[in-house]
């Protein structure tokens, strides 16, 4: 895909220790495209190693895609405290490669993404899966991981565009 001046490609990462979910989309104003999604399969090598495996394949995303900003899901706490910890620490690995790569890093609740999408911050995996379908006319079925991760892109770029109206109307009203 060639990029134009106002064309820029946006990287959504759903982390996780065993797999990390990977989106990118193209925004070209208000228009967002689909331009690739997969996941991070780490294998079963060490903790270390598996923290390798994100960094390099979130690394390699972003050098393929040419991607110029990226956005994260935040952790989600519910009872397993070694499992936040962990899921700490992937997405720590995703957002270190970002960094590498001088990318600006935003982070999304999942709460804040649902609510993006779906309109309402309890939306169930299917909705969200079904609107990310929707919203980059994807036909098929989507691995969840990855369309987890074309979420967090996709509310990103909702997060953009309110961000922008806001300032032109804040503009607009001053004398």
């Amino acid at each position: 895909m060639s990029r134009s001046a106002d064309s820029h490609h946006v990287l959504g990462v759903d982390p996780g220790s065993v797999r990390t979910g990977f989106g990118v989309i193209a925004v070209n104003g208000s228009q967002a495209t689909y331009v690739a999604s997969g996941v991070i399969q780490t294998g079963k090598g060490s903790f270390a190693e598996r923290l390798h495996v994100i960094y390099t394949g979130i690394a390699e995303v972003i050098a393929t895609h040419q991607v110029s900003e990226a956005a994260i899901e935040e952790v989600f706490v519910n009872r397993n405290i070694q499992s936040a910890l962990k899921l700490g620490q992937a997405r720590g690995a995703a957002i270190c490669a970002c960094a590498g790569a001088s990318l600006a890093v935003h982070e999304y609740s999942p709460r804040a993404i649902k609510q993006a999408l779906v309109g309402k911050g309890g939306a169930d995996k299917d909705q969200v899966s079904y609107m990310v379908r929707a919203i980059l006319s994807l036909q098929g079925v989507l691995r969840e991981d990855a369309a987890d991760a074309l979420a967090v892109a996709l509310a990103h770029t909702q997060h953009d565009r309110l961000g922008a109206q806001i300032a032109n109307s804040q503009r607009s009203a001053l004398p």
